[in-house]
Order: structure tokens, then sequence, then C-alpha cells
């Protein structure tokens, strides 16, 4: 039989700032040579699993532990991190905190400088790694400048090149377009199958990393494993959103349509669904008794945007330039494109942190003579990094800094805190410290600090990156109330699924120009749109393909359309 390299027995942790522990008797073992998906709700000790790999846990992160870890036979509680290092290469949640060097070359290099390999064979390493991953122009640039997805497949270089033995990734889609994040699963199951390496995956999206093969997904809640089986099993017990992660659509489309999952022998994708007409039949008769509704238009100019363009440096490839475009009020926008195309560039502009070429006009007012406290008044930033925003020590304090700043009184703002920590799902923390809270929940902090100012425009890098399908549904369905209000919105993401429920325009980007303003589903039908801005169509359209319904586009609108109207 074959030793586990991974074995928890009877483990519990708490750390030392709690109250009750995070874990609770784990019990699991993962052989050598495993690709394992851990997924769960945010909050649910999924990150402390990972902590407990990579020997962060008990050596920085200290608490009670009862029970046993081991990591390639190795205990945890007698191992020390730089031996462990050898042993599980990780990339963490918060890219920022793992970056070593003063460039991205220096970045990558430094596990192999560490190990004191020659030099030509690091540059030789150095350069092939970036080579696959796409960002040899990228190698002289500082990792603090680049874009949350440009920072995420550096610190992705930095994993792969050491070619430990167990590869650990913490929410490794986060911040990455839909293509880099099909290519990025395609090198990890690559990585993985040439270095015959041990995955774990910590993610919330369960079905953009089930595009690889996966040996066995892990489910979480509540600090337990309460499932643990082969990816199709887990798809026929139904269970993933009874947890708070999100089902495939494709499998929820199915369901629309009244079809029986239970009868269908394998559900891993669509190219696995058999090719029985009946179905097609039967999601072809549930799109013909749907109601498509039309896209709301506002056409009263609220921002507007001309020849707006930035450069960062003098090694900048491609800054963004000449973007020209007009947000209506009303609208709920999102921006969308591949990494480093220039979307958190705009974004900045807009709220004055820094100069730019052409116009900015809100309201008819040019902004340029204001400060970036009094555009504060008018315009909310989210950052994508909430460890950027933070700066204060206790969550109600945190959210409730502006509205102090604005002099309202005491039971106003408790009042407005409140409700916003409510609609974040935090309200259960409000008097804890932020340094307890996970990078998930910290994002959700800033979020609701923006949210209660309830500015006239409010812009979110990525909101929902990092969040269970439960509190991504709650941040959104608020966002989509605050709309219906009148309050417009501008949302970066990578999710095309975000971008076609919620919004009803989306402005696309690549190689730092605007290529593309038009309605979201339109902007998933035309092949050359989708390659240059790194999109990807979603499951929804393959099934359509796959049954060949008379109308994909119809199909998706009636699924989103069914959504909405919940």
């Amino acid at each position: 039989m074959t030793q586990p390299i991974i074995s928890f027995k009877n483990f519990t942790f708490k750390y030392d700032s709690q109250a009750f522990p995070t874990l609770k008797n784990i019990n699991l073992d993962i052989n050598k040579g495993e690709k394992i998906l851990i997924a769960g709700p945010s909050g649910s000790g999924k990150s402390t699993i990972g902590r407990c790999l990579n020997g962060l846990i008990p050596n920085i992160d200290t608490g009670d532990i009862e029970g046993e870890c081991l990591v390639d036979g190795k205990n945890i509680q007698n191992t020390n991190l730089f031996d462990l290092s050898f042993t599980t290469s990780t990339i963490l949640q918060d890219t920022d905190s793992q970056f070593i060097g003063l460039t991205v070359g220096e970045d990558i290099a430094f596990a192999l400088e560490n190990d004191c390999k020659p030099q030509n064979k690091i540059r030789q390493t150095v350069h092939r790694w970036a080579d696959e991953l796409n960002i040899s122009h990228l190698l002289k640039q500082s990792p603090q400048n680049l874009s949350g997805g440009q920072k995420q497949i550096v610190a992705l270089a930095g994993v792969l090149i050491d070619e430990s033995p167990i590869l650990l990734f913490d929410e490794p889609l986060a911040n990455l377009d839909p293509a880099s994040g099909v290519k990025t699963m395609a090198l990890i199951d690559q990585i993985q199958k040439e270095l015959n390496a041990t995955v774990i995956i910590i993610e919330h999206r369960v079905e953009e990393v089930m595009r690889q093969s996966l040996d066995r997904i892990i489910l979480i809640n509540d600090g337990e494993i309460v499932a643990d089986k082969k990816p199709n099993d887990l798809l026929h017990e139904n269970r993933l959103e009874d947890i708070g992660v999100r089902s495939p659509l494709y499998l929820k489309a199915l369901e629309k349509a009244n079809i029986n999952i239970a009868n269908i022998p394998d559900l891993t994708s669509v190219a696995a669904l058999p090719d029985e007409p009946e179905i097609g039949h039967q999601l072809q008769d549930w799109v013909n008794h749907s109601i498509l509704e039309g896209e709301k238009k506002e056409t009263t100019p609220l921002l507007e945007l001309k020849g707006v363009g930035h450069r960062y440096n003098k090694l900048q490839v491609n800054p963004l330039h000449d973007v020209t475009a007009t947000i209506n009020k009303g609208d709920f926008v999102s921006i969308v494109g591949q990494n480093g195309a220039g979307k958190t560039t705009l974004c900045r502009i807009i709220c004055g942190f820094i100069s730019n070429e052409g116009r900015v006009l809100f309201n008819g007012d040019d902004l340029a003579s204001l400060s970036i406290k009094e555009r504060s008044e008018k315009i909310g930033y989210v950052m994508q990094d909430p460890n950027q925003m933070i700066s204060q020590k206790m969550i109600f304090d945190e959210v409730a800094l502006g509205l102090r700043l604005r002099n309202y009184n005491k039971e106003a703002i408790k009042e407005k805190v409140y409700h916003a920590l409510k609609i974040c799902g935090l309200y259960p923390y409000r008097n804890w410290p932020i340094s307890a809270l996970s990078f998930g929940q910290k994002k959700r902090v800033t979020i609701a600090a923006i949210l209660v100012l309830e500015p006239d425009l409010l812009i979110l890098d990525e909101p929902t990156a990092g969040q269970d399908w439960k509190t991504y549904t709650e941040i959104m369905s608020f966002l989509n109330q605050l709309n219906e209000q009148g309050k417009t919105i501008m949302i970066i993401t990578h999710d095309m699924y975000l971008m076609m429920e919620y919004t009803n325009r989306s402005l696309a980007f690549a190689d730092g120009e605007l290529i593309a303003d038009t309605l979201p589903i339109k902007l998933l039908t035309e092949k050359s749109l989708i390659r240059k801005a790194a999109l990807k169509r979603t499951s929804l359209y393959d099934l359509a393909k796959k049954y060949q319904l008379r109308d994909p586009d119809a199909f998706v609108r009636a699924y989103i359309n069914s959504e909405r109207n919940k």
C-alpha cells in the first residue's frame, strides 16, 4: 500500500487569537502524485489546512494542536519552516506578501539563488518559465507595479521553478483573466504529470479547476471535512451549494430544464455529457417557454472619458491610451480583458490616484481641478488588494472611518456601519480585530467601508475574487439593488458569469486599448474579441453548442433572466 505523502490524524487546531478551533478532528490522507481540490466557503478552514502543509502553522501562526499532521513523513510540530520549504512550495492567496526580488526576474530566481544554483542555470531556468507563462516582457519590472493578475502569474513562476514534491496553490485563479485561468490549470496539470508532484489546490471556483482532471474533491465546512470524493461522485450528490460553493453552470442549466442529472453517468464536464437528442429537446423547449427580457437603457451621461491614457514608465510595452467612453447614470458596467491591459489603471485615473492624458468629466464638470478627497465625495473605489486600503485595527473602526471624517453622529454611524456589515456578511465579526480575518474577509471589510458612504459612482476592482458563492451572491445582489435604485456601478472582473448576470454593459480592454463597448452577451459572441481580450465563453455556451440549440445566445439570456428573476 502506498505511504501517504500528507496525513492528518485526528487533527484539531485553534489559533491563539481565537476562542474556538478553526480545524476540528481532521482525518485525511493524500498520496504522492495525487491532484486534490480543497473547496468550501470563506472561513471554513481551507487556507488553515494549507498553512499546516507549508509549515506556517505552527512556526509562524501559533496555536493549540491536537492530533498529528505529517508532511512527507515530517511531523509539523517538530519540523522548522526551512526544512518544510524543501517539501512544499506555495503560491499564497495574497501574492504581495511573498515577493522578495526588486524585479520580476530576481523574484522568480530567488529560490534557485537560495539553493546556490549556478548563475547560468538560474538564468536559463528563469527564462524558460517566463516564456512558458508569457511574462518575459515583465522580467525587468517591479512586482509591486504589476496588475493583480500579473502578480499572480509571477508568483506562480516563483513556485514552479523550485519543482518541490508538493505544490500548494491557494486561490490560484482569483485574479487571472479567463484565458490565463484556463492556461494556468493546464500548466499545473502538465507540471504535475511531468514531475509526478502532489498538487493541492484551494479554490472556490470548482468548475474552472475541473477543466483538468482531479483525483478527489475535499469539501470543508466549519472546520470539518464534510466530503472526500471523486469529482463525479460529488457532483451527483449535488451538495456544493448547500455549503456555499457554486455548482457548475451547465449542471444548473440542466436542472432548470428539468433534466434528471442523477441519470447521467458522467457530470464532470460538458464534453462528458451523453449525446442524447432528448436532452437537447428538453433544453430547447425550456428556452422556448422562457421570457427573454430586454436590456435597460439610460442615456444621461455621468462619467465621460475623452482620450484618457497613462504610461507608468518608459519600459511599459502597451500603456493605456486614447480611451473614449461615456458611462451613463444607472449603468452597471463590467470592465473586462487580459491581465495588464489597463483596467485598474483606468479606474485609478478616474479616482485621481495617478496623472492622465485626456479629460475626465463628471456630470459635465472636469475632474482635473478636484483633489482626491473631493473626488471621493462623488466616486467610491474598492481596490483589488484590501491591505492597501485598511488603516484601522478593528473592523467597526475601519468601516466607520469615512463617516467619522464626515462628522456623522455616533448613532447614525452605528446604524450605517451595522447595515453595511450585515450586507457583506461581517456582522458577527463587528468587534474583531482585522488581523484575525482571512484575505477574503478583509476584502469584504473594504467593500463595506465604501458602501457605507453611498457615493454616486461606485467602482470595484474584483470584488468577488476569493469570495465563496454565498458571499458572492450576497454582495452582488446588494450591488444590484443599489443599481436598481439608480446607483451607477463599474466592476473590474474576470468572472464571465458575473458580467452576464449582473451588468448591462461591458468595456473590454486589450494591450492598453478599449476594443469593445457593448452588451455583455454580445461581447462573448465574437471570436476575435474573445481572443484579444483573453475572455472565455461560459459552459452555458458549450452546453448549447453540444446539443445544437437553435440560438445559443437566447439560451444564455434565458438562463441569466431566470437567475435574475428568482
